[in-house]
């Protein structure tokens, strides 16, 4: 069954109008502050600068499937590698100046960028990794209807500090009240929540626990189920790479 849901006229016609407007703006004014940033992360970290990843986007209408696009931020882990060269953990490669851009949120700027292209929009569901979309029930997928978004009602409701089944909820609500009140009303809530600091990781993790770890941590799914989601998960991501 195909994934699909009603859309209003402001999602259809002025929500991608706005991020247009307001995504040229914010690289207009704010420059100077990309360029200060990605030079900070060069000196300190090296390269690459920017971090990129595999993200689900909106659902393609032609096969039902969630379109998979590449999510840019700003670096903020070192490529530390133990001695038979696998990645060492989060919270090892997390520098000082890493760790302030994701306390200020300063890190997702470069989306920006996948706004004004047209993979993101300012509000909406935030993109979760393909490892945990294949996890996703048909009921939770359906929050790919809508543009992933820089930030979302999920984030002002608790961003890692709440629980996957929260967050998916709110991800849920926000489908069913999308409009240009809502969506001003979670900017500026973002804005007073990245001030405070609130929900940077899940309290016990430099990142949140992935959604498929989280399900198999409380038992909600088999070892064997986990090892076929993952095995879905790197087919997907398989396919996407060979399309570029």
């Amino acid at each position: 069954m195909p994934l699909q849901r009603k859309k209003g006229f402001y999602e259809k016609y002025i929500k991608r109008l706005l991020d247009i407007i307001c995504s040229l703006l914010t690289i207009l004014v704010f420059s100077w502050l990309f360029i200060i940033i990605a030079l900070v992360v060069r000196l300190r970290m090296g390269s690459p600068v920017l971090f990129k990843q595999p993200r689900p986007g909106l659902v393609d209408p032609k096969t039902g499937e969630e379109s998979i696009f590449d999510m840019y931020k700003f670096r903020t882990m070192t490529n530390q590698r133990d001695e038979e060269g696998n990645f060492l953990p989060d919270d090892q490669r997390l520098t000082g100046f890493g760790r302030m851009l994701r306390a200020t949120s300063l890190d997702e700027l470069p989306e920006v960028f996948g706004i004004l292209k047209g993979d993101m929009s300012f509000v909406g569901p935030r993109p979760q990794l393909v490892r945990d979309m294949v996890f996703m029930t048909d009921r939770q997928r359906l929050r790919h209807t809508a543009k992933p978004g820089l930030t979302g009602l999920a984030q002002v409701k608790g961003r890692n500090a709440i629980t996957w089944e929260e967050k998916l909820n709110w991800d849920l609500e926000y489908l069913d009240n999308i409009s240009l009140a809502s969506d001003l009303k979670i900017f500026f809530q973002t804005i007073a929540a990245v001030f405070k600091r609130d929900g940077i990781t899940d309290g016990e993790n430099a990142t949140a626990l992935d959604y498929g770890d989280a399900l198999l941590k409380s038992g909600q799914v088999t070892l064997a189920q986990y090892e076929d989601f993952q095995n879905k998960a790197k087919a997907l991501l398989d396919e996407h790479e060979k399309g570029r």
